[in-house]
């Protein structure tokens, strides 16, 4: 009976609070993901355009203090043997796709993968100590001094580009494209080294809602070209770097990702945490509650509960006789414990 009403009041505590996190998103007034300033820059990558020559690696080396690659090594084809990723030393990597579609550049697409820089980046939401923000110049920004490594920014990510800094074993970090707002090469430069470089003028720097604008109009002029998709533009809950492709661009590399950004989700949740006055105090007294509702009974040694009063049946205070039975060997007499 007692363990029937504990499950009951167990099953309802559980619904009491799955309730008041099921907060319809309306109720929490919070603007929509994929709203950016109207101020917050941006980058057209035009793919079409791209011959793969990676002198946009070369610059953002050189802009943040790396190893600046060789004209040997930039001529090293090599390196489209493999599908690369950013790393530690290298915040963008250009990759080389064999793709049978219309390419003014021949078979090949060549793709340029950084951070995205998202409007509602994930990896701000999921940062416990507000070590990545997101600018109002649209840059997604890293404080090192902030960050304690617990790496939940690259577990979210849907683009999969944080990566840690493994060099230092004193001061280990998460690195990623900065959008150039702490240039070391040329301080107080506003555009993105990369885009600077590129002598293709695959990269245009500007207002992102202009942008967006500009890659609509090349695709209306030019529909033999370039796919009807501006990639970054509701991707994610919309991104500050935007893609144009000749060919899908689920074939050149770019991953499936949601139209609501990921924070979405788990914003919502959080935030009905703290709706209807529900602050973390009064969730503790709902565990605290559940704790004593459902927390087992203590027993006595002889197995008895706790503080219950001895019955006159059960509750003897001397012990029962024993009795005795002899063997068939007329041994000594075993003695056995009489039964209640």
């Amino acid at each position: 009976m007692d363990q029937s009403r504990r499950e009951f009041l167990r099953a309802g505590l559980a619904a009491g609070a799955l309730e008041s996190i099921c907060v319809h998103d309306a109720a929490l007034g919070s603007p929509r993901s994929s709203d950016a300033s109207s101020d917050a820059m941006g980058v057209l990558v035009d793919l079409t355009k791209c011959n793969g020559c990676r002198r946009c690696e070369a610059a953002c080396r050189r802009a943040n203090g790396f190893d600046v690659l060789t004209d040997d090594e930039l001529k090293d084809r090599s390196v489209f043997t493999q599908n690369r990723y950013p790393g530690p030393r290298d915040y963008t990597v250009i990759n080389e796709f064999h793709v049978n579609g219309t390419n003014p550049n021949g078979q090949s697409v060549y793709v340029k993968r950084n951070c995205m820089h998202c409007n509602a980046p994930a990896c701000a939401s999921a940062c416990l100590v507000g070590a990545l923000r997101k600018q109002p110049n649209g840059a997604v920004t890293y404080d090192p001094y902030k960050c304690m490594g617990c790496r939940y920014c690259m577990v979210v990510c849907p683009f999969q580009i944080p990566a840690y800094d493994y060099h230092n074993a004193f001061t280990p970090q998460v690195r990623k494209c900065t959008f150039c707002t702490d240039r070391k090469d040329a301080p107080g430069e506003s555009v993105p080294a990369c885009v600077r470089a590129c002598p293709k003028e695959c990269l245009s720097y500007a207002k992102r809602n202009e942008l967006i604008q500009t890659a609509h109009a090349r695709i209306a002029e030019r529909p033999d070209i370039y796919v009807d998709h501006v990639f970054g533009e509701h991707e994610a809950g919309g991104t500050s770097w935007l893609f144009l492709s000749p060919v899908p661009f689920e074939r050149i590399g770019f991953p499936r990702v949601a139209l609501e950004a990921p924070s979405r989700l788990s914003e919502s949740v959080q935030h009905a945490v703290f709706a209807y006055s529900m602050p973390p105090l009064a969730w503790c007294a709902i565990l605290a509650l559940a704790m004593w509702i459902t927390k087992p009974e203590e027993k006595e040694a002889d197995g008895r509960p706790a503080g219950r009063a001895e019955s006159p049946t059960f509750g003897r205070s001397e012990p029962l006789p024993r009795k005795t039975r002899t063997t068939n060997n007329d041994q000594e007499p075993e003695t056995c414990s009489a039964s209640a």
